[in-house]
């Protein structure tokens, strides 16, 4: 997959909410805030989530990086940026998007959604280049110049429109990033992200912990590195089918780690596997949906032992590996 691949289509995705006809009637602003309110509110839940798994499994975690938990938008990625400056109420093109919960961005009040941003540690990204509309690319250097910020100086220093200025010291977190897809029902890791599609069918389970269930199968594609190792030994159905078993069976690891019930990873996968499962047991890169939860099932027992002993549950050092991450699949059950 190309790097930024996926952002190209939720940005595609999203240019759907705001599209502009010199022949239409006039635009309905409150309709235009009320859909990107709706897309915010789903960016939002994931990047909560996301955070509180990847702060709550740092001591294992293959590599971690300082952050603030704050998601940016540029109105230059939508279809009609016009529409959306003035549906936002906003006189430049970058704005917070999310600030996720329990984040040096959210605990410090001042990251509130569609608040205007004219800098980042003294640059003003509104100045950078861009396309005429669904233009993605200035959203990736903004978030890539925050994290450099992060790690060269361990803070930074944002502007807002109004004059006020706000100065976020970071926290050590797993390193991946969260995204939104403005369309589709896909769930994807790619080893540096987690992507999920806004129609996939968890966002609406009510339940944060069976929510929490779904992002942790794709975290956990990204801390055993399987796509490394696909890479190296090869995308048969075969190690597909093993690196899918191995992330169903860390979900419970993670979401014990981060405070939620890891029973939820039980619940997410007969809950979803019953009514969605088809498509996949075809294809048979995943075992049926009734295997996969009795896999994670099983985990729960040593997950609880360690969590009443020692406080957390050290996948890094306890959890039963599927593949040899160094070579490649290591012992288990004929397919």
């Amino acid at each position: 997959m190309r790097p930024y691949g996926w952002r190209r289509a939720l940005l595609a995705g999203m240019a759907a909410l705001l599209t502009a006809n010199s022949d239409a009637p006039p635009v309905d602003y409150a309709a235009e805030r009320a859909a990107i309110g709706r897309y915010q509110d789903a960016d939002q839940r994931l990047q909560n989530v996301g955070w509180q798994l990847a702060r709550g499994n740092i001591a294992f975690c293959p590599r971690v990086i300082p952050a603030i938990g704050l998601q940016l938008q540029d109105m230059a990625s939508y279809g009609a940026p016009a529409i959306a400056r003035v549906a936002l109420g906003l006189t430049g093109d970058f704005a917070v998007q999310t600030a996720a919960r329990g984040s040096p961005a959210a605990q410090s009040g001042a990251f509130t959604r569609n608040r205007e941003i004219i800098g980042l540690a003294g640059f003003d990204p509104n100045q950078w280049p861009a396309g005429e509309k669904m233009d993605w690319q200035r959203l990736v250097w903004a978030h890539d110049h925050v994290d450099a910020m992060l790690a060269e100086h361990a803070g930074i220093a944002v502007t807002f429109a109004d004059g006020e200025e706000a100065r976020l010291t970071p926290v050590e977190v797993c390193a991946t990033r969260f995204e939104l897809m403005g369309a589709g029902g896909k769930a994807v890791a790619d080893g540096n992200r987690v992507v999920i599609g806004i129609d996939f069918p968890a966002f609406a389970y009510p339940e944060e912990d069976v929510f929490a269930a779904l992002v942790a199968h794709e975290l956990a594609h990204n801390f055993l590195e399987h796509d490394a190792w696909l890479d190296r030994n090869g995308r048969s159905r075969r190690h597909v089918r093993r690196t899918e078993r191995e992330a169903d069976r860390l979900i419970p690891w993670l979401l014990a780690n981060a405070g939620y019930d890891p029973q939820a990873g039980v619940t997410f996968m007969t809950r979803w596997g019953s009514r969605h499962d088809a498509g996949w047991l075809m294809l048979r890169n995943h075992d049926g949906w009734d295997e996969r939860a009795e896999f994670i099932a099983a985990e729960l027992p040593q997950i609880a032992d360690l969590m009443a002993r020692e406080g957390r549950a050290d996948w890094r050092a306890r959890f039963r590996r599927e593949i040899d991450p160094a070579k490649g699949l290591a012992a288990g059950p004929r397919e």
